[in-house]
């Protein structure tokens, strides 16, 4: 059996073409196994975990296809991660604390149109990227800020905008 197993998928720093190709197929579907345990937040927010992660994971994987590390020690390190990963995200999803630790804090940047520029600067958003951000959502230069309630820098990096109700009263 182990014979068979180094035929088809080669020893570290001696793998064939065919036998590169094997470790292609197979850690695909390990990865695309890992996926599916960890669940659809590993790519679907791109947190600060997330991204580690993912890169992580997608970095170990590549070694072990291309033979620059050990085949089954790779992938029992890559589910290591995932599993790692999906115990943080289950723990985040239920301290608040952690949570911050983990993913950060949304930052207001926009607050009933007024532009906080001190946040906005510490968190190295420019005027452009703010101006591209609240342009995607129909609002069309200063003049119109007052259109806008908030904008916040989410964890994941995406600048969310709400625009205010002009038929509801603003409660600040």
């Amino acid at each position: 059996m182990n014979q068979v197993l180094i035929a088809v998928f080669g020893v570290q720093n001696h793998l064939l073409v065919p036998q590169e190709a094997a470790r292609a197929v197979l850690l695909f579907f390990y990865g695309l196994l890992l996926l599916r345990i960890s669940g659809p937040r590993m790519f679907g927010r791109w947190s600060a975990l997330d991204v580690v992660i993912s890169i992580m994971v997608g970095s170990a994987l590549a070694r072990a296809m291309t033979g620059g590390a050990p085949l089954a020690g790779t992938m029992m390190a890559a589910a290591v991660m995932v599993f790692l990963h999906v115990g943080l995200a289950h723990w985040a999803a239920r301290n608040p604390a952690v949570a911050r630790l983990i993913e950060g804090k949304a930052i207001t940047l926009v607050d009933h149109g007024r532009i906080d520029h001190q946040a906005r600067q510490r968190c190295r958003i420019s005027e452009a990227d703010l101006h591209e951000a609240l342009r995607q959502n129909g609002v069309d230069g200063e003049a119109h800020l007052d259109n806008v309630k908030v904008v916040t820098l989410e964890p994941s990096g995406h600048l969310s905008v709400v625009k205010r109700d002009p038929c509801a009263p603003d409660r600040g």
